[in-house]
């Protein structure tokens, strides 16, 4: 997946879930890890990253 469909998919699932979007793509991650497919595990993760940078810094 490229960078740019990485950010798409990680700004619709925040758009659509909010931020329990990362937890979702976090479990999405590991499935795929016990599943046997490490290379869509690691775009999971990504996504979840890319979701964390578009959320920002945490605010107290």
């Amino acid at each position: 997946m490229s960078e740019t469909q990485i950010h798409a998919v990680a700004r619709q699932m925040l758009e659509m879930h909010g931020p329990a979007a990362i937890a979702q793509a976090a479990q999405q991650a590991l499935r795929c890890e016990t599943g046997g497919e490490a290379e869509e595990a690691r775009e999971w993760r990504h996504i979840a990253e890319a979701m964390k940078m578009m959320r920002g810094p945490h605010q107290s």
